[in-house]
């Protein structure tokens, strides 16, 4: 979907940024501004301004700054076209697509509206299980029993559907309209020669609603209160419900997750309930199915760190390979993800009943790192005394570890990898990837700017006609790039999916570089929000008039785009030109540490975290 840059910039004129942030934060005046406490990062004191003449909000402790429309992506996790259309909505306003034929348009309209209409259909039937709950003495017994009060009761809407089988005709009164099917709260049978029969999906059930992460109803699980099977029913898939996308929790949990810094993934509606009960409010589960890219993706828009926990039996143990295969692809240098196993007999809940909140969170620090799960998945049924079983490990761990994303943590790997194989890391690598001869991949390949200090900014004569790298090769007999920034844009103009693989300190980083650099990789990412990944043909047409324009086309002169498929040593490249950016921008900050701690004793402690950072940086790098 095409948004037009006009459109964006009317919306923002209408918006107010200090009412739409206000829905989430309390503000109150200071000065000219409003201040509140930041959502983005645990404080004590407010540090968060909202400007109404600026009309952007920033954040004196952890950076963050932005607009309306940033705002509902950041804290609400909408992609850049549900922020738009949001707004919009508030406003009366319509959406524009310009790209989109009139059938299209209609189509889509209809989607819509039909997406609209199925969220207040399962609304309003979640008021009416809230009101069945009040009226069931079994019910209520069951979560007193489970130890939930009325307040987190209320808080994650719980209710209870009643044993009849039509009792939604109480309800809607219509209780033949389709859209009850379609919604997935009325079951229809149509066996032939026989008149269709329509009942109610969940009966004698207490219910959890499931709501997306802007808040509205998209689905139901319902758990028996006895010994029946199944113990738990979800909806079923629908227009607006998908198991693979969704996390049940994760709308009540979307400030817990910034304020506490991790999120919590358990396997149940009751563990999330009684998590949030027992002082926990940052767990969120899947529904029913396995934890997908998707599940994992979500999440990450809203934390860099995640805990999944599992039983400890051998079901709890194949959940969590399943989880590890989703989790590998997003595990970059800057997020940690980790996995819990509780003891048999336990869930969270009955742990920390039996053993006190400080002992779960204990066990939830202590967690096994998805380093050292890899490991230990990939040696299962190895024996590593014989050389046939470190071969056999060698051919479990490739497929995991080439999932992983290029970085510091990959290449650790790969080292303890090869020491269990009793191999060198060259030499491991060689075996998993016999085409790329090693005596090709040099030290400049990666590095070619040791010059780049100098008045000209030209490289070495004997670097500029001896690189062999994919990205100069492709330069057609055109002027290397004069910086890292120079072809850390041309890898993301000619590869735009590469944008997905970095973190929120890689693009802080691009986007605040100075002109022509920072706005073109702010321009890129707003059209990686909008539209997704796009080739560079469909890129060098949204430049058409834009301050970039000039510079980008200009980095692309001559360039041979897609001369090599291998997105993977792409990727690389451009992990490790950001780490020599990181690394310089660090140095800077270091020299001002140093500086403000004449005057500023605890500038010393940001000095040895900043020396620290790039330590670890220049080590991988």
């Amino acid at each position: 979907m095409s948004i037009p840059q006009t459109f964006v910039q009317e919306l923002l004129a209408r918006a107010d940024v200090v009412e739409i942030v206000g829905r989430y934060v309390p503000l109150k005046k200071g000065g000219a501004n409003f201040m509140g406490l930041c959502p983005f990062h645990s404080e004590k004191s407010p540090s968060f301004s909202v400007s109404p003449t600026k009309q952007f909000y920033h954040c004196f402790g952890c950076g963050k700054t932005g607009n309306a429309i940033s705002f509902l992506m950041e804290h609400a996790g909408m992609s850049f076209v549900e922020a738009v259309q949001d707004l919009a909505q508030q406003f009366g306003m319509k959406v524009p697509e310009d790209d989109a034929s009139p059938q299209d348009r209609a189509r889509a309209a209809e989607q819509r509206q039909k997406q609209t209409t199925l969220n207040e259909v399962l609304g309003k039937a979640c008021l009416a299980y809230q009101k069945q709950l009040k009226t069931s003495e079994r019910a209520v017994a069951y979560f007193k029993g489970r130890g939930l009060s009325g307040r987190i009761a209320k808080q994650f809407g719980l209710g209870y559907a009643p044993e009849g089988w039509r009792s939604l005709a109480s309800v809607f009164p219509n209780y033949d309209d389709p859209l009850l099917v379609e919604s997935g709260l009325v079951i229809l049978t149509e066996e032939e020669g026989q008149e269709a029969k329509r009942y109610d999906r969940f009966r004698d059930r207490v219910m959890f609603p499931i709501r997306n992460i802007k808040g509205e109803y998209i689905g139901f699980g319902g758990r028996v209160l006895g010994d029946d099977k199944p113990k738990y029913l979800n909806s079923p898939e629908t227009p607006v419900f998908s198991k693979g996308r969704e996390l049940y929790g994760l709308f009540e949990a979307r400030s817990a997750l910034r304020e506490l810094g991790f999120a919590l993934v358990t396997e149940g509606y009751m563990d999330v309930v009684a998590l949030a009960q027992l002082g926990f409010p940052n767990a969120v589960a899947t529904l029913g199915t396995a934890c997908t890219p998707e599940h994992v993706h979500k999440l990450f828009r809203f934390t860099d760190s995640v805990v999944f926990s599992f039983d400890g039996d051998s079901a709890g143990r194949r959940a969590a390979r399943k989880a590890l295969d989703a989790a590998l692809p997003l595990a970059t240098d800057v997020r940690s993800v980790k996995f819990l196993f509780l003891p048999p007999e336990h869930d969270p809940d009955s742990f920390i009943r039996e053993h006190g909140k400080e002992a779960f969170a204990r066990y939830v620090s202590e967690a096994v790192p998805l380093s050292r799960f890899l490991i230990d998945a990939a040696r299962d049924g190895c024996d590593l005394h014989s050389a046939e079983g470190r071969a056999h490990l060698a051919s479990n761990a490739r497929p995991l570890w080439e999932l992983l994303p290029a970085g510091a943590l990959k290449q650790q790997l790969l080292t303890e990898l090869a020491d269990l194989v009793q191999l060198s890391a060259r030499e491991l690598n060689d075996i998993w990837h016999p085409a790329l001869s090693r005596a090709k991949v040099k030290r400049e390949r990666f590095d070619p700017y040791l010059n780049e200090g100098s008045a000209t900014g030209e490289y070495k004569s004997h670097r500029a006609k001896t690189s062999k790298s994919k990205g100069f090769e492709r330069l057609s007999g055109s002027r290397l790039p004069a910086s890292r920034a120079d072809h850390a844009a041309r890898i993301l103009l000619d590869n735009m999916a590469a944008l997905e693989s970095l973190s929120a300190e890689d693009h802080t980083l691009l986007c605040g570089l100075p002109a022509p650099h920072g706005p073109l990789f702010s321009w890129l990412e707003s059209q990686l929000h909008e539209h997704g990944p796009m080739p560079w043909a469909a890129l060098r047409e949204g430049l058409r008039g834009h301050e970039s324009e000039a510079f980008a086309f200009k980095l692309m002169a001559g360039y041979e785009l897609g001369a090599d498929d291998d997105d993977g040593e792409e990727r690389n490249e451009l992990r490790h030109l950001i780490n020599r950016m990181l690394i310089e921008h660090l140095k800077a900050e270091e020299t001002g540490a140093i500086e403000a701690a004449k005057t500023d004793p605890g500038a010393l402690k940001r000095y040895r975290e900043l020396q620290a950072r790039r330590l670890l940086l220049e080590s991988a790098t």
